[in-house]
């Protein structure tokens, strides 16, 4: 199938949340107040586990990728979704509308691997302690972060550019609050089964089998916790794979039912909130979750904050 220039609109609308009027000055509200949590909580992580020298450990590079991941994730989005909020103007261009959804798939797959090597990372550490140094090496933590984003990349450049050629025959009007493959499809005028087919088959992929390896992950840490002799020592294994396991059940279950059956969703609405979670709730979500949980993060919170605040004094 080629790309048919004269049905591609130069302007797409976002109709979004518009067939309920009334919700979007509070959801506005809310998605405002939620973005600026998830800007400063991700922000918080990367420059706490940055400055901190006892956070420097696999375990810290890791997850401050996932929070410049998820600053990104937001930021592809969030921002259009609070201007057609707030005025009558529910447009976007085509090239931004095609950037979008390349960035969104690139970013979201990214994010799927991301979580699978984190849960690695915690089965090494727990269930192999003495030789994690050796295994977890900074060579390896680069390459495993390198591969995230490089199959990412793939999935985006595969499933993007199979929906960019689908001819729209004049449909301008897209029927969420961002460009997302699995709705730009829906807009085509053309048989979509083969697009619909390799959608299916890369989604399960990139969210089913990440997720099988993080499951297998963790049923060999349960495994080796409950082995340890010390109440204290089952605690903080717990509380250290706690945090994880939240996060990746917050992110896989919306994906999971977009991209794994994407043409038995026929609710809209529920498409939207679907959307809206993944991309908006889960990475606000994700740095109180590890922190909350994670008494290295508090600590050097803490520390940087007291820091802050004795400079500050003696400048004045």
């Amino acid at each position: 199938m080629t790309l048919d220039n004269t049905s591609a609109p130069k302007v797409f609308i976002l109709l979004g949340f518009s067939s309920h009027p009334w919700l979007e000055r509070p959801l506005f509200t809310v998605a405002l107040i939620a973005y600026i949590c998830t800007l400063v909580g991700n922000f918080t992580i990367i420059v706490v586990c940055r400055l901190n020298p006892h956070l420097d450990s696999p375990m810290y590079f890791f997850l401050s990728n996932l929070s410049f991941l998820d600053l990104c994730f937001t930021t592809t989005t969030i921002p259009q979704l609070l201007l057609n909020l707030w005025g009558p103007d529910k447009s976007i261009t085509y090239g931004g509308c095609v950037t979008q959804f390349y960035i969104f798939h690139f970013l979201g797959a990214t994010e799927c691997i991301l979580l699978a090597v984190m849960s690695l990372d915690r089965y090494i550490a727990i269930c192999k302690p003495l030789r994690y140094p050796a295994i977890m090496h900074q060579h390896l933590c680069v390459l495993l972060v390198a591969m995230a984003w490089l199959s990412g990349l793939a999935n985006s450049l595969l499933q993007s550019s199979l929906t960019i050629q689908l001819p729209l025959c004049g449909n301008n009007k897209v029927d969420n609050f961002l460009c997302e493959v699995p709705v730009m499809i829906k807009m085509s005028c053309v048989d979509t089964t083969f697009n619909l087919i390799m959608l299916s088959i890369v989604g399960t992929f990139y969210s089913l089998v990440p997720l099988s390896l993080i499951l297998v992950s963790y049923g060999f840490i349960v495994a080796s916790v409950l082995r340890i002799q010390s109440s204290e020592g089952k605690k903080k294994a717990f509380n250290t794979c706690g945090a994880h396991v939240i996060v990746v059940f917050l992110f896989y279950g919306p994906v999971i039912i977009m991209y794994t059956q994407p043409s038995n969703i026929n609710s809209q609405d529920k498409d939207k909130f679907m959307s809206l979670f993944y991309s908006l709730v889960t990475p606000m979500l994700n740095p109180f979750i590890y922190t909350l949980r994670n008494k290295d993060m508090k600590g050097a919170m803490k520390k940087l904050l007291v820091s802050l605040y004795h400079q500050r004094t003696e400048q004045r």
